[in-house]
């Protein structure tokens, strides 16, 4: 599949990646490229079953020199004189203190090694993920970008071109995910262990809701979440694995079908994945599967490049970098920053 010529910057970009729980960073080369990508994910919030604000910020300040000095050894840079041309950090959304502390290091690194800043919206270094694939995206395109804290179809016209055209109601899929996961007894985060449990479990031992189904593109998962509560309490004799499997079948089938409405509604030919939801291998086969079956190509980015990660935010810095040049050095973390407002 051939991508869409849109101009990036041609040399190393440094991204960097806060904006919840994950400390990442990465060098990306031509904006497509990642010579590294040091992912660390904060393992202290499973005891609350949640990420904890405050402790993922410490938890940031704590690693990130530790993180940029691993993306640098591995690109084969000199982490003194490391010969980058910008660096790409996240301003928003996310958490208020973990996104300070990736744009006070980046600003740091910024003054040190004399290269300019690029603030990215988190949002769209997730639109941007597919790019870094051998199989890259063609637009238009249709985007279902599904994490803990957004679930949201994007029509994308081209790089800069975004029309949000539905989104979580309530509850995004991942934070469902956590939440049931929770109720059943499973640890934190909630995707990876219902799906774990999944494997053992029967998809079809529970009908439940699949919310939203009158042709809307929105999402609605707090009833679905409320539906399994309901059917555990009053169903003790319920096997976790198939309540886990049943829970995931009822999300993929919304995502899948909503995300295929849209392409056809607004007569686009590719849809693509973003987000941490994303990682779910049942979700990306069954929307694989029935993209195909319309002709329509799906563009599936590897688990890693799903997760919150500092190539997204590199490429995505890249290709702002070359069109719109560097952000002032007075940037600030903004944690309730919209996609639209990266156009």
């Amino acid at each position: 599949m051939a991508m869409s010529s849109y101009p990036v910057a041609r040399g190393l970009i440094l991204g960097i990646e806060t904006s919840c729980d994950e400390t990442a960073v990465a060098v990306v080369k031509d904006g497509a490229i990642a010579l590294s990508s040091i992912i660390r994910s904060q393992q202290v919030h499973a005891e609350f079953g949640g990420v904890v604000p405050e402790l993922a910020g410490r938890e940031h300040e704590r690693r990130i020199l530790h993180v940029v000095k691993q993306a640098i050894s591995k690109a084969g840079l000199d982490m003194h004189r490391p010969n980058i041309e910008a660096i790409a950090v996240t301003i928003g959304p996310g958490l208020a203190g973990a996104l300070m502390v990736g744009v006070a290091a980046a600003k740091g690194l910024s003054l040190a090694w004399g290269v300019p800043l690029v603030g990215v919206n988190h949002l769209e270094g997730h639109l941007f993920a597919v790019r870094l694939e051998q199989d890259p995206i063609s637009y238009p395109a249709v985007m279902l970008l599904v994490s803990g804290g957004h679930t949201m179809l994007v029509l994308v016209q081209k790089p800069g071109r975004y029309r949000v055209v539905g989104q979580s109601l309530d509850d995004a899929a991942g934070e469902a995910f956590d939440k049931v996961a929770r109720f059943l007894g499973l640890s934190y985060p909630g995707g990876p262990e219902i799906e774990r449990e999944a494997e053992f479990g029967d998809p079809a031992s529970v009908r439940f809701p699949r919310p939203l189904r009158d042709g809307s593109l929105d999402f609605s998962f707090s009833g679905l979440k409320t539906a399994v509560v309901t059917y555990a309490k009053r169903h003790p004799e319920a096997e976790v694995a198939d309540l886990a499997a049943s829970f995931q079948e009822a999300v993929v089938d919304v995502l899948t079908e909503k995300t295929l409405n849209a392409a056809k509604d607004f007569g686009v030919k590719c849809i693509a994945l973003a987000g941490g939801v994303g990682a779910n291998t049942r979700l990306r086969a069954v929307l694989t599967k029935k993209a195909n079956d319309l002709d329509i190509a799906a563009c599936i980015p590897s688990r890693l490049n799903c997760t919150d990660n500092g190539a997204m935010i590199a490429a995505a810095g890249a290709w702002r970098l070359e069109n719109f040049g560097p952000s002032d050095r007075s940037i600030a973390a903004m944690p309730s920053l919209r996609l639209e407002e990266s156009i």
